[in-house]
């Protein structure tokens, strides 16, 4: 008689408003090397940051409805705007656990700090939610928190994405093409309100954001660590899937497959294999109608 194969070979759903998310699909497939991973990018509405609550929350609604349609087993919201205004409605509402990155991103933030000052960037509507101070401060209420607004390094990490396929080439060269005086000087006036604070430790509170790590150690000084949501988000992610016996099997092959709304595919596959660190190799664009209709 066979041995019964437990585990659960189903895809583990991803969504983002853009590309940024794929900084967490990567910690997930480097992490869990069996999974297989289903990603949606909203990238023709993102950003996310500047919008209100509601918006955000009915564009989270569909793309939650659409991942758990195609039979994901787990839903990872990669996106800490829409973490922070859409993480409890999609828990209520979908068949599938659902996690953000926000309370990861708290508990990396806490064991980071030694001085209890821990600095938030983030979008605009993420810093408006007050999201991370909650989650910081109901696991230490004694961290201070001093959050700032930064939706404008999304635009800055969109608009260098959107200059296409050169960015394999710079990166293998050894090249940060997010590393560059005019970035520099954007990234170090954005985050100029933190200076005083007294900080040793930043969240980077939107997935786009690690892209933008360096220029932001340096505006910061080297005696801020910097910490991002993506590596404890996976640790969280393999702890549930393990305590539900979910992990796919060890002889499974993975299958990555990606979509998006934006209709440059083409672009969408340059930049993405970029931050993924492999070939995008399965796309499909999903048409907004379609979307609207599961909201």
């Amino acid at each position: 008689m066979s041995e019964e194969i437990v585990g659960d070979a189903r895809p583990i759903g991803v969504f983002d408003s853009g590309l940024g998310g794929l900084t967490v699909a990567r910690a997930i497939a480097e992490t869990l090397p069996h999974e297989s991973i289903y990603y949606f990018g909203d990238t023709e509405r993102c950003p996310y940051g500047t919008r209100s609550v509601s918006e955000v929350r009915k564009f989270a609604v569909e793309a939650g409805r659409w991942l758990e349609r195609a039979n994901v087993k787990i839903i990872v919201i990669a996106c800490n705007t829409a973490t922070a205004a859409a993480l409890t409605t999609l828990q209520q509402l979908l068949s599938v656990p659902v996690i953000g990155v926000i309370a990861p991103g708290a508990r990396a933030a806490i064991n980071s700090t030694r001085t209890r000052k821990v600095g938030v960037l983030a979008t605009n509507l993420t810093v408006r939610s007050g999201a991370y101070t909650r989650a910081i401060q109901g696991r230490d209420a004694g961290v201070d928190v001093y959050s700032c607004p930064a939706s404008s390094f999304v635009d800055i990490v969109e608009r260098e994405l959107a200059t296409g396929a050169h960015l394999q080439e710079r990166w293998l060269e050894g090249k940060d093409v997010f590393d560059t005086p005019k970035i520099r000087a954007e990234v170090a006036e954005t985050v100029r309100p933190l200076a005083p604070e007294g900080i040793d430790t930043v969240v980077l509170g939107c997935t786009h954001f690690p892209l933008l790590a360096n220029p932001i150690r340096r505006a910061l000084g080297p005696g801020v660590r910097v910490v991002s949501s993506a590596e404890e988000t996976t640790r969280e992610l393999a702890d549930i899937l393990t305590r539900r016996e979910q992990l796919a099997p060890d002889m499974v092959v993975p299958e990555h497959r990606f979509a998006t709304t934006s209709e440059n595919i083409a672009e969408f596959a340059a930049a993405g294999s970029f931050i993924f660190g492999q070939p995008l190799r399965s796309i499909e664009r999903v048409d907004i109608s379609e979307l609207e209709l599961l909201g």
